[in-house]
């Protein structure tokens, strides 16, 4: 989270989403915004979690999965205004709103309007979406089940790197155990020695990548994989290729 100067500019980064009365909290911007302020907003897009079967990302922390639609209207409900948006490729695809009072005189850019005709075009008010939207996330997790048990069968070793929150989701939704993936390595040490929540999956650090040298290492948190695959050159150059299994189970060197 970033705050910066609040009568006059706020900028709230990944937080959004995470709070338990969305309502109230938006209701709180508009009592603190100066006549002129501004506030900015950023959050994971809900068109990108539909679009990319990003169904992992959905855990505890957070409590509201937005459209810039819906935004609109929870900000005009409380007084405010989105005037412009930008979209940012963090967190799968992501978005910062623009908010300003409602009696604010400046234009809404084009953008705005934009976005949500993308929506509207991806049926993201339709509820036929989300029904299928099952669909998808069942035949991701079928498809990852899959080629574990194949790589099993096939004495072919495979860990996985990052024992994020939405590997956590993937594994437990998919019912993923040691027996199918022996380890997880993570970089931070206040993970390292303990176990994935659910499946009970170990958190080793990474250096026993390069002491085991499985065949196969699935990323969990697929949004930053090139950087993890650059991280771990050296086990690449030993042969080893890297597996995402979001939006859809791809090998990816």
């Amino acid at each position: 989270m970033k705050l910066t100067n609040f009568g006059n500019l706020c900028n709230r980064h990944n937080v959004y989403a995470h709070v338990p009365d969305i309502n109230d909290f938006t209701a709180g911007i508009k009592m603190l915004l100066k006549g002129k302020g501004i506030v900015t907003l950023e959050f994971p897009h809900l068109l990108n979690l539909l679009k990319y079967n990003q169904f992992d990302t959905v855990y505890h922390e957070h409590y509201s999965y937005l459209s810039v639609y819906t935004t609109s209207k929870i900000f005009e409900e409380n007084g405010l205004r989105i005037f412009k948006i930008e979209k940012l490729p963090t967190h799968g695809g992501s978005v910062r709103v623009y908010g300003c009072n409602i009696e604010d005189t400046r234009e809404t850019e084009s953008s705005v309007e934009e976005i949500i005709d993308q929506e509207k075009k991806a049926g993201m008010q339709d509820l036929r979406v989300y029904d299928a939207f099952q669909e998808k996330a069942n035949n991701l997790k079928n498809n990852l089940i899959s080629f574990l048990i194949e790589k099993k069968e096939k004495n072919e070793a495979v860990a996985a790197y990052g024992a994020a929150a939405k590997g956590n989701t993937l594994l437990n939704y998919a019912g993923i155990k040691p027996d199918l993936l022996p380890f997880v390595c993570d970089a931070a040490p206040s993970k390292q020695g303990k176990f994935m929540p659910g499946s009970h999956i170990p958190i080793l650090h990474p250096n026993e990548l390069i002491n085991k040298k499985p065949k196969w290492v699935l990323i969990l948190p697929w949004n930053i994989s090139k950087e993890i695959i650059q991280q771990q050159s050296e086990l690449k150059k030993a042969g080893a290729q890297f597996v995402v299994g979001v939006p859809d189970l791809n090998i990816i060197a």
